[in-house]
């Protein structure tokens, strides 16, 4: 083995092995706050779409198009963002996208008709697909293997605090008797705060250092970003029998299919094996998982207007509170807690099965889409397993089960995927309750979530607790050898894919 692929081994059993530091979760926060404003985004748009109606004499279709603008846009965002990433670096897009997102927010604030802020929700928008493209491939490619769904799930749990945070100001706003059109602005332009509070660090953190070694090459870069991580310098040199292979631990033959410390590595084909079938199952599995969140989610308003007629906005803002608190938060973290200790398969299939299950009976039962105490326990709990199932694994498995080299594409393809499902339930959901209430809208959801149990149990791999190079499929195990106490286990790159 050359002294260039000896150190890079080295260089990845010590990021796999690193027990998790304040860096990696100074990621995660940095990370994590486009999250947050996303969440309260989602939230806050169709309390601002109920309010904006009077005063913008808004059609149903508009209202549509207000909730769901955004979502459209954040698929060409996702899209741009993941492919700029492999091409251009992941540090020369990060915090880019978080920058149009305040942008957006603030433009949004000062719109003074349909057309300028539905204009602005696309900017927002935008911005929203960046960030989910470029937060979960960094955040990924900097984690240990035995921490990486903690960490990545981290991330996307700040969703929950968003969640909580859209009803819980909207409550405040509209409890203290703000002025319908002061209410709205301030609503939409305080999503700008936590977003504009880490354009700086994201601007300042260090290129990933599988990007640098695995595509760039750049052995010595990579050493100093590792050692910023783990806190320790690496100490460079040959494989170690210090019995890590049992765990799954790396040790590289090859650094992207040429080993040369120059860079110019072969770039895997998303359309070859076996990387085909998983896009399909990330794309596919996070479009229908996003109609059935989404959907219910931006029209939770009127979804509970249906429920409640002659309740107030203020009350079904706080009954959406109440769900997001009791049901939606715990389920992320929940899914962050257990994600490396039962994988991301288990929760993603089981979530997607009790969804299924709720939302059926709802639209069987005779008064589940009428009787509020039939209804909302059976809401809630679909709220808890979308959390504490596909709307955190959908997000964790595009960063692990694609090589480096197209890693941002295969993430940004999947989250576009997602957002597409977002706009189409954000869109459709209003017409539909119209068409068919509540009860129709139920079975809709229940059988696009059947759809997702199928979908990751034929398409998606087990990544828990392997390397990100296996579970990317970047290597192969050695089939000549298994892995033992007291060796490391030997790998083959699986060379041009095509």
């Amino acid at each position: 083995m050359s002294d260039e692929r000896a150190s890079g081994s080295e260089l990845y059993r010590q990021l796999d092995e690193a027990e998790v530091g304040a860096r990696h979760w100074l990621t995660v926060v940095t990370a994590g706050m486009g999250f947050f404003t996303d969440a309260y985004d989602l939230f806050i748009i169709g309390t601002v779409t109920v309010l904006l109606t009077p005063l913008f004499h808004l059609s149903t279709n508009q209202i549509s198009l207000l909730n769901s603008a955004s979502l459209l846009a954040s698929v060409a965002g996702a899209l741009s963002f993941g492919k700029l990433m492999d091409v251009l670096g992941r540090k020369r897009m990060y915090g880019v996208e978080v920058a149009i997102l305040v942008l957006g927010a603030i433009l949004t604030a000062f719109a003074w008709s349909f057309t300028s802020l539905f204009v602005f929700r696309l900017v927002v928008g935008y911005g929203v697909g960046g960030d989910y493209a470029t937060s979960a491939v960094l955040t990924s490619e900097y984690a240990s293997r035995r921490s990486r769904g903690r960490l990545v799930g981290s991330v996307f749990a700040m969703q929950g605090l968003g969640l909580l945070a859209g009803p819980a100001i909207a409550s405040i706003f509209l409890g203290a008797g703000v002025p319908t059109g002061v209410a709205w602005r301030l609503m939409l332009g305080l999503g700008a705060v936590p977003a504009a509070s880490v354009v700086y660090l994201r601007r300042r953190i260090r290129e990933s250092p599988r990007y640098t070694l695995s595509v760039k090459g750049d052995v010595a870069a990579t050493a100093t970003t590792v050692a910023w991580v783990t806190g320790t310098q690496p100490a460079l040199g040959g494989n170690r029998g210090d019995g890590a292979s049992a765990a799954g631990a790396t040790s590289l033959a090859l650094v992207n299919g040429n080993g040369n410390g120059k860079g110019g590595g072969v770039r895997a084909r998303l359309t070859s094996k076996p990387f085909l079938l998983r896009l399909v199952g990330t794309a596919g599995s996070w479009f229908l998982m996003d109609i059935a969140f989404y959907g219910n989610s931006v029209s939770s308003p009127l979804i509970l207007k249906l429920l409640q007629p002659k309740g107030t906005l203020l009350d079904h803002t706080l009954i959406s509170l109440a769900i997001f608190a009791a049901a939606a938060f715990p389920g992320y973290w929940l899914a962050v807690f257990l994600m490396d200790r039962i994988g991301r398969k288990r929760i993603q299939w089981q979530g997607f099965a009790v969804m299924t299950a709720a939302f059926a009976l709802i639209w069987l039962l005779p008064d589940g889409a009428s009787a509020v105490g039939v209804f909302l326990p059976l809401f809630a709990i679909s709220y808890f397993f979308v959390e504490f199932g596909p709307n955190q694994t959908t997000f964790v498995y595009p960063s692990e089960i694609f090589p480096t080299s197209v890693r941002g594409t295969a993430d940004g393809i999947s989250a576009a995927a997602g957002k597409l499902g977002a706009f189409l339930g954000a869109l459709l959901v209003p017409h539909l309750l119209a068409a068919v209430g509540i009860s129709g809208v139920m079975g809709v959801m229940a059988g696009v979530s059947a759809v997702g149990i199928v979908l990751t149990l034929v398409a998606l791999p087990e990544p828990k607790g392997q390397t990100l190079e296996l579970a990317s499929a970047e290597i192969r195990p050695d089939p000549d050898l298994s892995p033992g106490a007291g060796r490391s286990q030997t790998v083959q790159h699986v060379g041009p894919l095509s």
